[in-house]
């Protein structure tokens, strides 16, 4: 039975696509994820991938010429595509082919095939759908592999032996997990059970190509799906080993620590209920990473993990550099986030002005981004405790608000430069300066000095006095 979709391609591209095609006598279709997208009633990206029995760039050559304003056609010779842009629509274009994979290689040798051997290349059923661009069935949905069976039962499938197409493209195993975290769906067993076989293969994916999936995956609404499929599967020990590492619970003498692992996929999803900001969904994921290096137990007072916040602060780096993400401000701030990721609790237990102005200090313009992540880290199923918890950091979300109004400490610049005390006492650059700004500093955030200039300035006298300084005249 044949289905028309003629209003899933309405836009005016397709019909010039179409156009383009009967002129060229090329059959062309619309394939992939706006399919997909569309029949989920999902809201679908402006990127387009077109499939025609003939040269892709052929046919986006052939598109540009005739359409408004002549859009300039990128191709990829390497890889037989092109690309263009019209209005706010990005459509790839490419010729069907086969493909053929070696073992060492996710990039395959590639010929020009049918359309069924373009659908059966694809990742998964759901993505090996086409609809037809062309006059004689233009709107009619091929459908070889049940693709739409599978979107209705929420089911991700590959259309040939998974195998063979998780073997040949390791990078597929990551999309199935990423998919089933995206969409909420059940990855069929077949298709599971291939993944954990060929786990090993995902060394071969670069490490840029493994992040976007990852960014994909904490993206999602409920990302501890797809963290729980990668443990599962055995590739998060190829990727984030140090997630692995906190798994499990030990009991020594009645006593046992929480599973650091699970704990860490339900701060996840907490945050992801608060945010998008993908680099605190990334604080969240490794705000635990240094538990596992400093567990030890004490006898006396059970389970410690001293100084987990600044050792997972230098994994953070170290995770960063290996998987070939950022090493800028993202990865700095996701490094601030798990080194203070325990501030707002110790400070919970006994808020002064002195602790909350050094929070508001250290933590700069992130300190709400810090408190989000805090309450995240509650997932104490005691609803009593629970809910002591979120009323204390309600407390200090007020005492931060309270202080900051009074003593403007974010972005606190203190009120003595260092030119003024050279100026002050006839200096040139030398240690006591550092000395004396220090001082100031401290006083002002112990509260001893109100944040102003005058305030300031008579106790930069009275410490430089102590250092023996003289004013000059």
């Amino acid at each position: 039975m044949q289905h028309s979709y003629k209003e899933a391609i309405s836009d005016e591209i397709f019909r010039y696509i179409s156009k383009a095609s009967e002129e060229l006598k090329i059959k062309s279709f619309v394939i992939g994820g706006f399919v997909r997208d569309y029949l989920l009633q999902r809201e679908h990206d402006i990127d387009i991938d077109v499939v025609t029995v003939g040269s892709g760039i052929d046919l986006a050559q052939k598109v540009a010429s005739i359409l408004p304003g002549r859009p300039k056609v990128q191709i990829f010779k390497t890889y037989g595509t092109a690309m263009l842009r019209y209005k706010n629509i990005e459509v790839e274009f490419v010729g069907a082919r086969k493909e053929s994979y070696t073992e060492e290689s996710r990039n395959p040798k590639v010929i020009s095939g049918t359309l069924e051997d373009d659908q059966k290349r694809r990742d998964f059923t759901i993505n090996a759908m086409a609809i037809s661009l062309n006059t004689d069935d233009y709107g009619v949905l091929l459908d070889p592999f049940h693709g739409i069976r599978d979107l209705q039962n929420k089911i991700i499938r590959t259309p040939l032996d998974p195998d063979i197409t998780y073997s040949d493209d390791p990078l597929r195993m990551m999309r199935a997990i990423r998919f089933a975290s995206q969409l909420n769906f059940i990855i069929e067993s077949e298709s599971l059970d291939a993944i954990k076989r060929n786990s090993g293969r995902i060394k071969i994916i670069t490490k840029e190509r493994i992040v976007v999936e990852l960014n994909k995956i904490l993206l999602s609404e409920k990302p501890s799906v797809g963290f729980k499929l990668l443990y599962d599967t055995d590739l998060l020990p190829y990727i984030l080993p140090e997630l692995t590492e906190l798994q499990g619970v030990e009991r020594i003498k009645g006593q046992k620590h929480k599973d650091n692992f699970y704990h860490t996929l339900q701060v996840v999803d907490n945050i992801s209920k608060q945010t998008n900001n993908l680099w605190l969904r990334w604080a969240a994921l490794l705000h635990d990473v240094g538990k596992a290096v400093t567990k030890k137990f004490d006898k006396k007072v059970g389970w410690t993990f001293h100084g987990h916040e600044y050792v997972g602060s230098k994994m953070v780096k170290k995770i960063f550099i290996r998987l070939k993400m950022p090493l800028n401000e993202k990865m700095k701030y996701v490094q601030k986030i798990v080194m203070m990721s325990s501030r707002p609790v110790i400070l919970a237990e006994n808020v002064t002005d002195s602790a909350v102005r050094r929070l508001i200090f250290d933590a700069g313009e992130d300190i709400d981004d810090l408190m989000t992540h805090c309450e995240a880290d509650i997932t104490t199923k005691n609803i009593k405790k629970e809910k002591q918890y979120l009323n204390n950091f309600k407390i200090v979300r007020s005492k931060i608000k309270e202080v900051e109004e009074r003593d403007r400490i974010r972005n606190f610049q203190p009120p003595i430069s260092g030119e003024v005390i050279m100026e002050t006492f006839n200096l040139k650059p030398c240690r006591e300066i550092g000395i004396i700004k220090d001082s100031i500093k401290e006083a002002i955030l112990d509260g001893k000095i109100a944040n102003n200039y005058e305030e300031a300035y008579n106790y930069m006298l009275k410490k430089a006095k102590k250092l023996g300084l003289e004013k000059a005249l």
